[in-house]
């Protein structure tokens, strides 16, 4: 332990990794680096954090660049240069450079994840690191009148070779080259590579390290987007050249099954750790579920709302709500919508007085259970409730305890709500309250 970190701090933050460590084991994430991050000399740290997240159950791809190595070999060479549209023109001479560059920083990536000397993060980790000719690619052609030569794009990843050697303990390790059936090399972009990849092994995490932190105009890092929100921002032509490439890999990414893709600022230390195993993170999430179709609820929506809610009335799971009550209490609601119908709601209720915030009427429709629409609903919730300056949110449940216990809930009693609150509780119902700091 580090001398400047406090035991107690140690211990809280240990703990309040506990649910992202169970969350994660057995996870499939796929980790895509520049070649600029080898070179740096705190590179070791890095891989000793991935060591930790394998040692922890996730199962890991990583995927590096090496564009500075190009660049190095190719000035030694004094050849020529060529880029279009971001995208290298790969001659003969730079597919040499291409080839002996990303086999050196393949190699050393594998000789460090190696390592295990005592006393050192390696210790007892026996990594094995395992990479081979899992990239099928084609060649881009000729665009604008341009011939790019060598320079490919990625046809197909053999998701099942790699998810054998994930099962089998292993990391593996994708460089930024792909075959053709033909037996010919293609220099290849490592965003897409791992874009492609992580939708292939339909992976839980698609995770790119970037040179630079993506930040709004005010020069705020963002925190969080949504797919539409995410869509926006690479069509407002304001994001530069880097932010721009992630944001096109995310998008798609997203687009084709990947639910979340985290951008983060790769020179800050641990950013891996902080990213991944705190509450708020320090990166850049963009999601595909948070937020897509969620809005608050409207008059119009209240008929919807009934419909959706009244099972769950009548079976005691939900407090009854009239028709005149929802129309007083609409701009509490959220709703989560799909193709005009309404699949989930929810109300939040605050008590600004007690930094305090109550999460009502949370439904989500039978045919829609178990996909993750209730905790994205949850997730805005909370999100509003972060965002009012509440500091705990709080249900009463008769029968969902389990499910909000998963999320962080823990037991309250009743003399621990709102003065309010406790004037109105039901003890017909005898709900249970619980309560979440945030």
């Amino acid at each position: 332990m580090a001398n400047d970190v406090s035991p107690p701090d140690f211990v809280s933050w240990f703990r309040q990794a506990a649910p992202y460590i169970n969350a994660f084991r057995g996870r499939t994430f796929v980790l895509a680096l520049g070649g600029e991050a080898v070179a740096d000399r705190r590179f070791p740290e890095l891989i000793h954090d991935l060591a930790l997240l394998q040692s922890l159950g996730i199962r890991l791809v990583v995927v590096h660049g090496a564009r500075p190595q190009i660049e190095a070999r190719l000035a030694l060479r004094q050849a020529r240069v060529s880029y279009h549209d971001e995208l290298r023109v790969t001659d003969a001479d730079a597919m040499e450079c291409v080839k002996e560059a990303s086999g050196q920083v393949r190699l050393e990536i594998e000789a460090l994840l190696s390592l295990g000397l005592a006393n050192s993060p390696m210790a007892g980790a026996r990594i094995r690191a395992i990479s081979g000719n899992f990239v099928i690619a084609r060649p881009i052609g000729i665009r604008d009148g341009i011939d790019f030569q060598h320079t490919g794009q990625v046809r197909r990843v053999d998701s099942e070779g790699i998810q054998r050697q994930l099962q089998d303990g292993a990391i593996v390790i994708l460089s930024p080259v792909g075959f053709s059936p033909t037996g010919e090399v293609f220099n290849l972009s490592a965003e897409d590579v791992a874009m492609s990849a992580a939708v292939a092994l339909r992976a839980d995490k698609l995770i790119y390290l970037s040179e630079e932190a993506m930040l709004d105009p005010a020069g705020n890092l963002i925190r969080e987007l949504s797919l539409p929100a995410a869509r926006d921002l690479l069509a407002g032509g304001k994001a530069g050249a880097a932010v721009s490439r992630y944001l096109r890999h995310g998008i798609h990414a997203c687009e084709h099954g990947i639910r979340r893709v985290h951008v983060l600022e790769r020179q800050r230390d641990g950013v891996l750790l902080q990213e991944l195993f705190t509450r708020d993170g320090i990166g850049t999430l963009i999601a595909a579920d948070i937020y897509e179709g969620l809005r608050p609820a409207q008059l119009e929506d209240i008929a919807g709302i009934l419909e959706l809610i009244r099972p769950m009335e009548d079976e005691g799971v939900l407090v009854k709500r009239s028709r005149e009550m929802l129309e007083q209490e609409i701009s509490r609601f959220s709703v989560l919508e799909r193709d005009g119908t309404i699949i989930a709601c929810a109300a939040l209720y605050p008590y600004p007085e007690h930094g305090m915030a109550e999460l009502a009427g949370l439904a989500v429709h039978t045919a829609y259970r178990n996909r993750g629409k209730g905790h994205s609903l949850y997730s805005y919730i909370e999100r509003q409730a972060r965002d009012m300056g509440m500091k705990k949110l709080f249900i009463l449940t008769t029968q969902s305890s389990h499910w909000f216990q998963e999320k962080g809930f823990t037991r309250m009693e009743l003399d621990q709500l709102p003065m309010q609150k406790q004037k109105l509780y039901n003890y017909q119902r005898r709900s249970q309250p619980y309560g979440k700091d945030l």
